[in-house]
């Protein structure tokens, strides 16, 4: 008996079980592990969250369906958020909840692409976008970042790969893997190139809240015509902590949400309605702690740009928001074989590039955000031993 859809089987096991069960062999020879695979927010909610949580995971109401789109409440706070950090009018009514921001995804994809079309991915990627799209039979089209340019796309070079099957071109700012942040130049000359070719601006703005300053990403938003051409993709895992309620949003035009509905109703139904409850609260309630969380952060980005500019043969090749993405020495085994050493040796888990896409051989992410400067202070030695003294650490 056929076990399973082709289209699954076609795709790799998720990696970050796999990086983790390197880590399993570590007998702690070099010092307590740390895990830096996943993008997890190193400290923990704010307890009035956790307690709003708790009230509301207790009434009628939280255990009950809810609007498809979401709680009306929740998607006008967030739509009050975007327009103060956008400088834009945003409503209720371009907002969707959803289960997750991976589910976000997915969903708008579905609505987006049909089996057969094909959608623009930067490379390195997101391993889930990649995941989702072959899972449902859509192709992808590697779009190359190079480290040269700090791995940001280039624009006249998507243009030269888009193909007929192509229906959309996502752009993930700040970057994961990479930690890239893309400039307002960059994404609108992309939501340019969308527009007048016919395709769809996916923008994934996960962590958008840990960019420096008050300054919009990008003006997308003031074009009131935005809703045509442009999706965009939140999370409130990172910026509230609370990634296990799985909630995240997609904002995008009244054409594409009508469509949008069939595909929440088919896949969610619903989003969780306990933790609509409390982030209702929490885009108001904790703007200070967020800000705070910010800093932190960028505390934590500072810290690991320190330790590693006293570290020869490693390269840090880009840094920003959650994540550090690394070159290997010369004379390193490649990506795959030297995350396993230094998970399963050293104890320090990062994901091999290869999980990322094609011609990542060279690259190791870290996922910085995860650990306090303590530990961050121990990657230096950690990557040194790791490698069979690949690596001497600077003056």
């Amino acid at each position: 008996m056929t076990v399973s859809s082709p289209l699954v089987r076609a795709i790799g096991a998720p990696p970050i079980p796999a990086a983790r069960a390197w880590a399993a062999r570590y007998r702690g020879q070099a010092g307590p592990a740390i895990d830096l695979t996943q993008a997890v927010p190193g400290y923990p909610p704010h307890p009035d969250l956790l307690a709003k949580l708790a009230e509301a995971a207790g009434t009628r109401a939280g255990a009950s369906y809810g609007d498809i789109f979401g709680d009306e409440a929740l998607r006008a706070a967030l739509a009050g958020d975007l327009s103060r950090r956008y400088g834009a009018a945003f409503s209720a009514e371009q907002v969707s909840i959803t289960a997750g921001c991976n589910l976000a995804f997915g969903m708008a994809m579905t609505a987006i692409a049909e089996p057969g079309a094909a959608v623009m991915l930067p490379a390195p990627w997101y391993f889930n976008h990649e995941m989702a799209l072959r899972m449902q039979g859509v192709g992808v089209v590697p779009l190359p970042c190079r480290a040269e340019v700090g791995f940001v796309p280039d624009v006249e070079e998507a243009a030269r790969l888009i193909t007929p099957a192509v229906r959309a071109i996502v752009l993930v700012t700040p970057n994961n893997p990479t930690g890239a942040v893309y400039s307002p130049e960059v994404i609108a000359a992309f939501a340019k190139l969308c527009r007048a070719r016919g395709l769809w601006l996916v923008l994934d703005e996960t962590y958008r809240d840990f960019l420096p300053g008050e300054a919009a990403p990008h003006s997308l938003f003031s074009d009131p015509d935005w809703g045509e051409y442009v999706v965009h993709l939140y999370s409130f895992s990172k910026a509230y902590c609370v990634p296990g309620h799985r909630v995240g949003a997609i904002a995008c035009g009244g054409a594409l949400r009508e469509q949008l509905a069939k595909v929440l109703d088919t896949m969610q139904i619903c989003p969780p309605r306990a933790a609509q409850t409390a982030l209702t609260w929490a885009v108001e309630g904790l703007r200070d702690w967020r800000e705070g969380n910010k800093a932190i952060m960028a505390g934590r980005a500072a810290a690991f740009a320190r330790v590693m500019a006293g570290v020869n043969d490693w390269q840090v090749d880009a840094l920003g928001g959650y994540f550090a993405y690394l070159r290997l020495p010369e004379g390193a085994p490649d990506a795959m074989a030297a995350a396993e050493i230094l998970a399963s040796e050293r104890g320090l888990m990062g994901l091999p590039g290869p999980f990322f896409g094609p011609g990542q051989e060279r690259h190791i992410r870290l996922a910085f955000a995860n650990a306090e400067e303590a530990a961050i202070a121990l990657v230096p030695e950690r990557l040194a031993g790791g490698l069979g003294g690949a690596l001497e650490s600077g003056d």
